[in-house]
């Protein structure tokens, strides 16, 4: 509660403190720096005005904006339940918590501290932000994915959108006890992944692609090199030691400096990967990707926004001909031959995240490239959700006692 004092005040404040803070000769801690937000605040004539609950907001105000990455967004990033963060100009903050969109009572105190925490984010990943470059793809420190918008184009004022990920890393396991994907499914997974399939792992936003691309990676043996390109990195790989990990990068304001994906995937074919990880293709990389699978480079991975398996097929072959500009049987022959399974995620009606499809690529039939599905999701069952392709073909999708975890 800060009725009482204005967004002009708490500006003035937090610059007057700012000084404070960098003209201690003391440690600064968390605790020192509470110490003179507080003698501060109570030494300020309005605040004998105030409620005790109106002083006490506008101290924790000041110390979320001085000593906080994310400033008053820190307690909403601390909060394990949040999963996105969505911020619509400086007067509207929306989160997901618990698969729930909620409306929660904060705000900037102007446009422009917003713009501030923007600039701060992007500049911590060496990204610019402003009026010629008004979209920003960043991380967080911990790997969140952050995207972030500026007032020129958004008619609402700056749009800051902030994916968070888990504080622990999510296993097979854990995808198996939420009901993700089933324990045979998972088996089947693991040994795919170890016996060096390339996988492509497809679905709409929000819909776990991320997550399942961090669990596949964990599947990889540890002597193993992999090269992990993304375009702003999430992956949490701890285990691999042998490991290079590249990141694109934006022009600077001179239009200078760029370097996109399928350079880096072009890049990486030298460096004498055993697998490539691409944590999403988006365009012409695709045609480095698929060569690369398609050259000895096996057990890669990747991951595309698609709403079907078939739909992402059609994607890849479309960012495959702007790149490549060959016949498109000519590449559907490449991608039926570079891409051995096709796993695919949604997310329900109900928040979860499922594993709703997986198949293996077969050769082209009549324009077309065929599919084998392995694994399908059917609402109508209870307990595990994936039937296996030889039930299908035999019947007996109800009996579910071989798929029971």
């Amino acid at each position: 509660m800060l009725s009482f004092y204005s967004s002009n005040d708490i500006r003035r404040y937090a610059s007057d403190i700012r000084l404070l803070l960098m003209e201690s000769s003391e440690e600064m801690t968390d605790d020192r720096a509470l110490e003179i937000i507080e003698s501060y605040v109570f030494a300020l004539p309005d605040s004998a005005l105030c409620t005790h609950r109106e002083n006490a907001a506008l101290i924790e105000r000041l110390f979320l904006t001085l000593r906080k990455e994310m400033g008053i967004l820190q307690p909403l990033i601390d909060d394990n339940a949040i999963s996105e963060i969505m911020v619509n100009g400086k007067d509207n903050v929306f989160v997901e918590k618990n698969g729930t969109i909620l409306q929660v009572p904060l705000a900037f105190d102007s446009t422009e501290d917003l713009e501030e925490l923007i600039r701060r984010i992007a500049g911590r990943v060496h990204r610019e932000i402003n009026e010629l470059n008004p979209i920003v793809d960043a991380r967080l420190s911990d790997g969140s994915r952050v995207n972030a918008v500026y007032k020129n184009i958004a008619l609402n004022g700056p749009i800051l959108t902030i994916r968070k990920f888990p504080a622990r890393v999510m296993s097979m396991r854990d995808l198996i006890l939420n009901g993700t994907v089933t324990l045979e499914a998972a088996r089947l997974l693991k040994i795919l992944v170890q016996c060096g399939y390339n996988c492509f792992v497809s679905g709409g936003t929000s819909s776990g692609k991320t997550t399942m691309l961090n669990v596949l990676v964990q599947l990889i043996p540890t002597e193993e090199r992999i090269i992990v390109i993304e375009d702003s990195a999430e992956l949490q790989i701890k285990q691999i030691e042998n490991i290079v990990r590249m990141e694109c990068r934006n022009a600077n304001v001179t239009g200078r400096g760029s370097v996109d994906m399928a350079q880096l995937v072009k890049a990486s074919l030298r460096m004498r990967p055993d697998r490539i990880i691409i944590g999403e293709v988006r365009g012409g990389e695709v045609f480095h990707m698929i060569n690369a699978m398609n050259t000895g480079h096996s057990g890669s991975l990747s991951t595309g926004h698609a709403n079907s398996i078939e739909g992402m097929l059609k994607r890849l072959e479309s960012m495959y001909m702007e790149a490549a500009g060959i016949p498109l049987d000519a590449i559907r022959a490449q991608i039926s031959e570079g891409i051995d399974i096709m796993i695919h995620m949604a997310r329900l009606k109900d928040g979860s995240r499922r594993v709703i499809e997986i198949a293996e690529l077969d050769d082209v039939h009549e324009g077309v490239i065929r599919t084998n599905t392995l694994f399908r999701y059917d609402l109508g069952m209870t307990g595990s959700h994936l039937i296996h392709r030889e039930k299908l073909e035999t019947g007996k999708a109800d009996d579910t006692g071989l798929l029971d975890i």
